[in-house]
Order: structure tokens, then sequence, then C-alpha cells
């Protein structure tokens, strides 16, 4: 009589039949599973000895239950996330939780370049110039309301323009008669020094320093011969065809201001009518 070959749980002969050994017992089919297989996740069932199983964080699957929770495609040979216990393949994952590009309206991936700018974030090729259209990268940048400018088609665009060089006044400037200027380029036609921060005038459309349009236009008062520029003590007193500083102008004799007085003109002279009635009394 052959010796005896059983399944140690359920007592059954093994002749024939396959059987599982476990710690030096042998197990027939069913009794090995009910054992010893996992229990899957997803559908609660056993996964039986010749299944492929999967294991993720402590929890078994079956390779056809182990899938992404939003696009139901199988996970057992591609990358995933766990998100809160779901499973998600990297698309879905990157569609629901990634930021996303403003101007292409798809997920910015983990590890492409990319943007942010102001709360938003762009791909590096969708970060472009609203004026030429070229991606601005890591270039400077200017933003007009929703819009994004490299800094040579903004100033080409926006940005005012020196009256004498045509160049684009980036910051500072000055203005004269309704137009801009660089600082540096309103100079005096004369002296050539910058007019920037001082008093200055023009003859026509041509500007001047206080002292070069002296020189060259101003008229000369009659008593101290200096400039009348109308900058500073800038009254004057004009009497035919000759002009005085509102200072200057005052009794040849005696020196008396004659502002707001009568006066007697007497040649060159200007007298007080003191002056002017002793003079004619001698």
């Amino acid at each position: 009589m052959s010796d005896r070959f059983d399944c140690g749980e359920c007592k059954e002969s093994l002749y024939g039949r396959k059987y599982i050994q476990v710690e030096g017992v042998s197990h027939c089919i069913p009794c090995y599973d009910r054992l010893y297989a996992n229990t899957c996740q997803e559908c609660k069932e056993l996964i039986a000895h010749n299944a492929r199983e999967l294991f993720y964080e402590d929890r078994h699957y079956h390779e056809h239950c182990f899938r992404c929770l939003r696009c139901d495609r199988s996970l057992a040979d591609e990358p995933f996330t766990s998100q809160e216990e779901a499973l998600l393949c990297n698309d879905c994952y990157h569609n629901e939780f990634s930021s996303k590009c403003v101007a292409c309206d798809k997920p910015v991936m983990p590890g492409s370049k990319k943007l942010e700018y102001g709360g938003s974030a762009w791909h590096e090729d969708c970060f472009v110039c609203h004026g030429c259209e070229k991606p601005i990268g890591g270039q400077s940048f200017i933003p007009d309301k929703d819009d994004y400018y490299c800094v040579p088609c903004y100033e080409g665009r926006f940005t005012p323009r020196c009256s004498l060089c045509k160049k684009a006044l980036a910051t500072g400037g000055v203005s004269y008669k309704d137009e801009t200027w660089h600082k540096e380029c309103l100079v005096c036609n004369g002296c050539k020094s910058p007019l920037a921060g001082q008093p200055f005038t023009s003859q026509g459309d041509t500007p001047y320093c206080v002292k070069c349009f002296s020189s060259l236009y101003a008229q000369k008062c009659a008593s101290c011969n200096s400039p009348i520029t109308g900058f500073g003590e800038g009254k004057y007193i004009s009497f035919q065809d000759r002009q005085w500083h509102q200072p200057c102008f005052k009794c040849s004799h005696c020196s008396v201001s004659l502002v707001g007085s009568g006066f007697f003109p007497d040649r060159d002279q200007i007298l007080c009518g003191d002056c002017n009635n002793d003079q004619e009394d001698q």
C-alpha cells in the first residue's frame, strides 16, 4: 500500500493534482488561495496564485484592477501618482492638479521649463511678445494690461521719443514746447550746456541758456548796460527806444528811484522833478 499524499488543510489526496508547499506543508490550490492569497483593494476578490499581482503602499491589486481612477487606463506598466488614495495616471494627475499655461490651457508638466508672473504660468515657448510674437524667455519684458511686450517692441509702440535724437525715453526726460527730450539732448544752442534744471528761454524754436540769450538777443539797460532778460529782477521800464532795469530807473543826478514817479528826459539823462527844476534855475 503506497504512502498517503494529502493536502495539509482539507486532507484530500494531492496525487495527480497541482499543489503548493508552504513551510514544508503541501496545499491544494483552492486551500492555498483561501489561506494565503491577498485580497484585491479594488474588487475585493482574492488574487489567485496564478494571477499577476501588483503591490503599492500595503495594498494589493489584480493587474486588471490597477487602473487610473479618471481615465481607466491600466497603470501596470505606466507611471502614476496617488492622490488621497486614488490612483491617477500622470496625464490625469497633471490635468487636474498641475498649473496650466494661460496661453494654451495645457498643463505645465513637472520638470519642463515654465515662466511665472502675477500668479499665472506659461510654457517657456508660450510666453511670447504681443508685438513680435517671439518667445520672451529670460529677457526683460513690460506688461500692458493683459499683454506682455519685449523691451524693443514696447519702446517702439508706447514710449515717447526724444525730439532731437528720436530714441526712446525709457525713464526721465524733460518737456519743452509740447515735445519730449532726453535731459542730455536739451542743450543751449549757444554754449551747448544742458538746460534741464535751470531757467532758459528761446529765440523762435531754438533754446538758449540765460547767459547766451542775454548776450545774443536781450536789450541792454540804458543805465548799467547789462542785458534785460526777464529772469530774476525781470521788471523793466521802457521809454522811447531805451529800457532800464526797474532798480536802475533812477534820477541821473540824485539817484532817487523814478519808478511810479514823473521824470524828465534830458538828452541821455533822466531827472526827477526837483533835479529838473534845479537845472532850469541855473
